[in-house]
């Protein structure tokens, strides 16, 4: 039997050498483990790194070009070199080091066309720094002077950038459209710069997104554009019933709980179709819980024709003592609205004007994990809000206290609400994925239950996706917002005229089996929200799932 104890403790060595920058040793020590073991990718990174820190740019193209043939992958660890675009753009670095113009635009167009996500790091990094200037190397990074352009000629710009990104970027971007016809959509959009405000070209550009498929697609103004940021100080939501104003800034009291009919006369119907062809999506929940938040948006609004003033909107409702009335409300400066707490901070929510508690599902929404014992209900309620780790109590940490609680109580039922969770980091969710699937008393049919709605997205369709495939839990509620299978991720960029943020996303998330082409986890108890139940307090999702008590074949 071959004797590894001497591989392992020059490894162990090898990172604290790297760690400890120090270089020269870190360099044998990795010369080293790659000899004792050729095949791993992170290693020849390791040595890569450790050689281009010492100024030996041939050694490191060596090493980098090991690792691309035999890949790297290790996602607990922060080594960028996991994306395939990542060690052309190293090794483009090692020939400017090494003064080989020819050799860093080759391996930098590689690396562009592998999808480098990042293209400020050139820009900001000193190693780079005798390049830019180079004709060549601004084209290829987008370096776009922007100073001397006129109005319509920085618009144009910027729809000639976007399109190369879309291309280059987007995972699928022809799935559903050709290229010639993307390219005639682009044209026919810079025609009409001059004819078109400033938001009606942010809207030319998010109908050029909507076709990718990628339901984290998105054009947002600049940041610093307080004019475009303006929002009506109410939530709107869509029940079966109509679309209601289910949350409100003091000054928009009186429309709470009111059933809003229109906007400066436009039915809120028509406005929510005008505003459907903007709307990146995953599937049409998506549409029904985005929608809404998307009317608020007044100089959007204004910008499709359907309110004459993006500074004030007429709107009209029937008030629950079912009479009509029209309130004008001006909107305020919101740059970062949160679309899935349904009830916002600082604002008032009808759920606490109504004479009952707040069901469970609305007591901590803001609030990313947390979970409260029902002994009467023999059910641990667990609602996760974002797929985020807290300062306080990362969600590792968060799972191991869950299922202790469990083990120690008895629990016959687990419920875990992932409504209103709208994402975050997927890697984050394995620890209790872990203890969900090793739970025998809870990972059985009638005994685990998963909340899932409108605003289930990204990673927490992700949550929801591995749930349905390694446990046995029953899902209730509405349809998730993403499908099982999705193109994501967050990587947004700044167009250089108008420093609009733009996101595509460049990953395809299988989470679920390669023939599985649903638009979205279905619920098998089908308990969706209604205004009547939400005005009361109700839940009836929860009590759904508190109905289910005979133990019937399959339940």
């Amino acid at each position: 039997m071959p004797d590894h104890s001497d591989y392992v403790r020059v490894l162990a060595d090898a990172e604290a050498k790297t760690g400890s920058a120090g270089w020269a040793a870190a360099a044998a020590r990795w010369a080293q483990v790659t000899e004792l073991n050729p095949v791993v990718g992170r290693h020849w990174v390791r040595l890569a790194e450790a050689r281009f820190e010492l100024g030996d740019y041939d050694g490191a193209l060596a090493a980098y070009g090991t690792a691309q043939e035999v890949g790297v992958w290790l996602y607990r660890d922060p080594i960028e070199a996991i994306y395939p675009p990542e060690i052309p753009y190293q090794m483009a670095t090692c020939h400017v080091r090494r003064g080989d113009r020819e050799g860093a635009l080759r391996e930098l167009r590689r690396a562009l066309g592998l999808g480098l996500r990042d293209l400020d790091r050139p820009r900001n990094d000193e190693h780079w720094k005798p390049l830019l200037d180079d004709e060549a190397v601004r084209e290829l990074l987008g370096l776009i002077e922007t100073d001397g352009l006129t109005r319509d000629e920085g618009w144009r710009a910027d729809l000639a950038f976007l399109a190369r990104e879309i291309k280059r970027r987007a995972y699928a971007p022809f799935r559903e459209r050709s290229e010639p016809d993307f390219d005639a959509e682009v044209a026919r959009v810079a025609a009409q710069v001059p004819s078109l405000s400033d938001f009606q070209v942010l809207t030319g550009m998010m109908r050029l997104l909507r076709p990718l498929g990628d339901g984290h697609a998105f054009v947002l103004p600049a940041e610093d554009d307080a004019d475009a940021q303006l929002r009506l100080p109410v939530k709107f939501w869509r029940f079966g019933e109509g679309l209601f104003v289910i949350a409100a800034a003091e000054d928009c009291r009186q429309v709470l709980g009111a059933q809003a009919l229109s906007l400066d006369g436009c039915p809120v119907d028509d406005a929510l179709a005008a505003i459907e062809p903007l709307i990146s999506r995953d599937n049409d929940q998506q549409v029904t819980w985005t929608g809404p938040e998307l009317l608020r948006w007044t100089p959007l609004i204004h910008a499709l024709g359907l309110i004459s003033d993006p500074g004030r909107a007429a709107l009209t409702v029937r008030f629950p003592d079912q009479t009509t009335g029209t309130v004008t409300v001006e909107p305020v400066a919101e740059p970062h609205p949160n679309w899935t707490d349904p009830r916002p901070p600082g604002w008032i929510s009808l759920p606490d004007t109504v004479g009952a508690a707040l069901p469970l599902c609305l007591r901590n929404s803001g609030t990313a994990y947390w979970f409260e014992y029902l002994p009467a209900e023999d059910a641990v309620y667990f609602q996760f809000n974002a797929v985020a780790n807290q300062p306080l109590e990362p969600i590792a940490a968060f799972s191991e206290r869950l299922f202790t609680f469990i083990d120690r109580h008895q629990v016959g039922r687990l419920i875990i609400d992932l409504r209103w969770n709208g994402g975050g980091n997927t890697y984050l969710v394995q620890p209790l994925l872990h203890r969900l699937i090793g739970c025998t008393t809870i990972n059985q049919r009638g005994c685990l239950y998963v909340i899932i709605g409108r605003g289930t997205f990204s990673a927490a369709q992700n949550t929801a996706t591995a749930i349905e495939r390694e446990t046995n839990a029953i899902f209730v509620g509405e349809p998730t917002s993403s499908r099982p299978n999705f193109i994501g991720e967050q990587i947004p960029f700044t167009l250089p005229y108008s420093k609009a943020i733009v996101n595509v996303g460049d990953l395809y998330w299988q989470t679920s089996w390669p023939m599985d082409h649903r638009p979205w986890i279905a619920p098998e108890l089908y308990a969706p929200p209604s205004f009547e139940a939400y005005s009361q307090n109700r839940d009836p999702a929860m009590e759904a799932i508190l109905s289910c008590r005979e133990h019937l074949p399959g339940w």
